[in-house]
């Protein structure tokens, strides 16, 4: 949903008329956008909760709708006719085609996607929305009068006789180098995450040699080469832009390839929350109000979001910034062969008795499931165990999948009742009452290892307490695989786990079969 916002501001800024000109703005266009910035806060607000998701989408759609007319109406291009000012057939059909292509290709992916591919579908769009950012800020550069960018910078007397140069203010150049830079690191960055979800790259962290070192000194080039950039003369800024966006797109490849595939969920949130900021400053640039209030919702958002999701894992918020996210050597990620332990195998008949002797049943979907594209079958051995009288709940991990939400929406997809669904704070202290933890598809977040095992990984994340229920059923393809942390899980070979070892989908159609 915040992709959909960030789509509006830079719809707003397609062509140089729809930038600040310095004129006074028209008070009916002022309360169109502000308008529009409301419906994308109510937007925001009805994707707080599954229940009013749907509402919030329609919203932003609006809101989106409203910014957009907007400003095709009030800026449209146009060319003299006559004395009069008449709308140009060339601006509309270059807008029109711009307008066609879009909506064709989105079409064409909203069709053929897949819900497992929602997570590297999403760090495209990152990719696209900081690309954009850049792009915007290059043209404001190139064409600053067209932008309305242009003001005194400095008056020069020859001979009586006054010249005055005209030229980017320094504060608009820091505005643009804020959002140039932002916008490539945002771009570069969800490259790296888009390859590395999609399996195009290891999802292993690619730890560079004085990784940290690096990245400071490119961030403080950056800063630098921002700072000689709005201080430099006309003459001068054009090497001292194109470097400073060579080292943006570069820190953008750094800060993402040493994170772990495990990690991407926040790494997907904090890209999202840079391309918002990279939207707000190209709005103070442009003196365009929607692209700032817009930039902002995202960009804030999307950092609450990261936080609150950082301290889910029990992890450090300044880390995810920095690039070191989920970066440590880890003793389960090695590689390295793993021991050959004992453990017990069941079949679908085997956990539909006990299912169906069961009083309380907690799910905890995973990745796995969104595979297998098992979330129908789920709902259908939710719904035969309740007419017999088993009490269901699902368990959700925030950083469960690929994305923030991920399991949410395969679960609504599949209709399940929301006020089943319940958040590892909520649901964690009922595992000992449980008589059966059902995993299908999840790992990581049920590891053990997050408690007891300070060479792991993912030591210190909370997990779910599957080890207190008292029987654990859990589907998985193969003994041989681990997960995307790459740790083994000591859940495998407890004395209460049954192993279903098998596609998840299948797993859970024989089950259903063996209900009935």
């Amino acid at each position: 949903m915040r992709h959909l916002l960030l789509a509006a501001p830079f719809a707003l800024v397609a062509t140089p008329a729809a930038a600040s000109t310095g004129e006074p703005v028209n008070p009916w266009v002022a309360l169109a956008y502000l308008i529009s910035g409301v419906f994308f806060i109510l937007a925001l607000r009805g994707l707080s909760s599954p229940a009013t998701s749907r509402t919030g989408n329609r919203f932003g759609m609006i809101g989106m709708l409203i910014a957009v007319v907007t400003t095709l109406v009030t800026h449209f291009p146009s060319e003299p006719l006559s004395n009069y000012m008449v709308p140009s057939l060339y601006g509309f059909l270059e807008i029109a085609a711009a307008i066609a292509i879009g909506a064709i290709i989105g079409l064409v992916i909203a069709r053929r996607i897949a819900m497992t591919a929602m997570p590297e579908l999403v760090a495209a769009f990152h990719s696209l929305v900081g690309l954009a950012a850049v792009l915007v800020g290059w043209a404001a550069y190139l064409n600053p009068e067209a932008f309305g960018l242009l003001a005194e910078v400095d008056r020069i007397v020859d001979l009586d006789v006054e010249t005055i140069r005209m030229g980017i203010s320094p504060v608009s150049k820091i505005e643009m180098g804020l959002g140039i830079a932002i916008g490539a690191i945002t771009f570069s960055g969800s490259v790296i995450a888009f390859a590395k979800l999609s399996g195009r790259m290891s999802g292993s962290p690619i730890l560079l040699p004085a990784r940290h070192v690096i990245n400071l000194g490119v961030l403080a080039a950056i800063i630098v080469l921002t700072a000689l950039f709005a201080l430099a003369g006309p003459a001068a800024t054009m090497p001292l832009i194109i470097a400073l966006t060579v080292l943006a797109f570069i820190i953008g490849f750094l800060l993402i390839i040493p994170i772990g595939g495990a990690d991407m969920p926040v790494v997907v949130s904090m890209l999202n929350s840079y391309s918002g900021w990279a939207a707000a400053a190209m709005g103070f640039t442009l003196g365009n109000t929607a692209m700032i209030i817009t930039g902002a919702l995202v960009g804030s958002s999307g950092a609450i979001l990261s936080y609150i999701m950082c301290r889910a894992m029990n992890r450090s918020f300044i880390s995810v910034i920095a690039g070191g996210f989920g970066a440590d050597d880890g003793g389960g990620a090695s590689g390295e062969p793993r021991e050959q332990r004992p453990y017990k195998q069941g079949s679908a008949a085997d956990a539909a008795f006990m299912l169906e002797q069961a009083e309380k049943v907690i799910i905890i979907p995973g990745y796995g499931m969104a595979v297998a594209q098992a979330q129908h079958a789920l709902r259908e051995m939710t719904d035969v165990l309740e007419e017999k009288g088993v009490e269901v709940k699902f368990a959700i991990h925030p950083v469960a999948g690929r994305m923030p939400g991920h399991m949410n929406v395969l679960l609504a997809e599949a209709s399940v009742d929301y006020d089943k669904v319940f958040e590892l704070e909520d649901i964690n202290s009922e595992f000992s009452q449980a008589d059966v933890a059902f995993i299908i598809g999840a790992n990581d977040v049920v590891n053990p290892a997050a408690k007891t095992d300070k060479s792991s990984p993912i030591y210190g994340m909370p997990v779910f307490d599957v080890d207190k229920a008292k029987q654990v059923f859990f589907i998985k393809r193969s003994m041989g695989g681990v997960g995307y942390a790459g740790v083994d899980n000591d859940v495998f070979y407890m004395d209460q786990t049954m192993m279903l070892l098998s596609d998840a989908k299948k797993m859970v159609e024989e089950i259903v079969k063996a209900l009935d």
